[in-house]
């Protein structure tokens, strides 16, 4: 990554909001794989653990037309910093027994309202030519975080799962302490009406015209789908390891990680080999990407499943990161970056809730693990095809 240099202003907000936005990135991982575990410690029914996804994103999609104008009201240290706040609580509630469903969706809704502040952030805190740079190191360190996140939370739980969610709740404490340590920057965006109804229909118009435009679709699109099938793979892959390879949440988590790690990859592939122009001639690999998930039903050692993950991480991370770039871009120009990642933000976490749906209602009613693969590799690779196809056709 670019080596950053910075004034000593820039320096005493940056590095704070870097070491908190890892804190909560790492709790906001570990947790999830803390209440899976403890769900199964409580006997609950193998469907809930699903839910918890669904849960979870639910607040992303309800608040999200919100949630950028609160985001905007405030100094955004401020936000960042009672959005952990919301996130602790509910982490201490689980701990202190609420259903793990309901206390992971309070988590939610510090998530949801701490989104658009973490990215907003930037642009008041840095000049313009350290952006890239910028980003580019709070994309690495999410990246860090999902995967250490997947294995501590895995491990942790195996030993203890309330240690585990009572650790996670420091880590959520630390990063707020972390941003208590951010520079209270002027509010330059203040918003023009707090009504309710107001910001929905702003949000309305917005999202409508993202969607209308060619381009934007097809990035809204694809990054809808990818959100949503990589998170819910997640899922998939703990179910999976255990009936296919007999492992325990530890070291299904570790697989995991394996997908994330391949993500980074992708990503610094991506980066290095993929124009934003060239974006949409990388769909082909999200064809790819199905077909290895669809033969995952094949797989019966760790080596080759680890391979086949890292691969799946791979061409995943080389598709998503060109086609979320072009969305950022063709956002910024029709509505505002703003408004852009508030769309964003609801079209790929409605993706999760439907693609997770999906999943939970297969495995309330019985389906084998290996059959669920197949149907979302499947889903995956013609969902791709026709987005190929589709595509080509409006280029003729």
């Amino acid at each position: 990554m670019q080596q950053m240099h910075f004034n000593s202003n820039s320096k005493k907000g940056f590095f704070p909001y870097l070491t908190a936005q890892f804190l909560s990135a790492l709790a906001d991982n570990a947790l999830l794989f803390a209440a899976i575990a403890l769900l199964a410690e409580m006997n609950a029914p193998t469907w809930h653990q699903p839910l918890l996804l669904q849960f979870f994103v639910l607040a992303y999609i309800a608040l999200a037309p919100f949630v950028g104008a609160f985001a905007d009201s405030k100094p955004k240290g401020q936000v960042m910093f009672l959005s952990n706040g919301i996130k602790l609580f509910g982490c201490l509630a689980m701990f202190f027994g609420m259903e793990p469903l309901y206390a992971y969706a309070i988590v939610g809704v510090g998530a949801a309202t701490y989104s658009p502040a973490k990215y907003g952030i930037l642009t008041e805190l840095l000049p313009k030519e350290y952006l890239v740079a910028a980003n580019g190191w709070v994309e690495g360190l999410t990246v860090a975080a999902i995967i250490l996140g997947a294995i501590v939370g895995g491990l942790l739980a195996k030993f203890d799962v309330k240690m585990a969610i009572l650790i996670i709740a420091a880590l959520y404490l630390l990063a707020a302490i972390f941003n208590r340590y951010i520079p209270t920057l002027p509010v330059d965006h203040k918003i023009k009406s707090k009504n309710p109804w107001a910001l929905f229909k702003d949000f309305y118009f917005s999202f409508t015209k993202l969607a209308k435009d060619q381009l934007g679709q097809l990035s809204l699109a694809i990054t809808t789908l990818f959100w949503g099938a990589g998170a819910t793979l997640r899922l998939v892959i703990i179910a999976w390891a255990a009936y296919a390879l007999n492992y325990e949440i530890d070291k299904s988590t570790q697989l995991s990680a394996v997908v994330a790690f391949g993500v980074a990859i992708g990503a610094i592939i991506a980066a290095r080999y993929v124009s934003m122009k060239s974006s949409v001639k990388v769909l082909p690999l999200g064809v790819i990407m199905g077909a290895f998930v669809c033969s995952m039903v094949f797989v019966s050692s760790w080596q080759f499943a680890a391979l086949l993950l890292l691969f799946i991480g791979i061409f995943s991370g080389m598709l998503i990161v060109p086609l979320n770039a072009l969305l950022q871009h063709r956002g910024h120009i029709l509505i505002g970056s703003g408004h852009s990642i508030a769309a964003q933000n609801f079209s790929e976490n409605l993706g999760i809730l439907i693609l997770s749906g999906a999943y939970t209602l297969m495995v309330k009613y019985g389906l084998p693990i290996n059959g669920i693969v197949f149907i979302f590799g499947l889903f995956v690779l013609m969902t791709m095809v026709i987005a190929s196809i589709h595509y080509s056709q409006d280029n003729k």
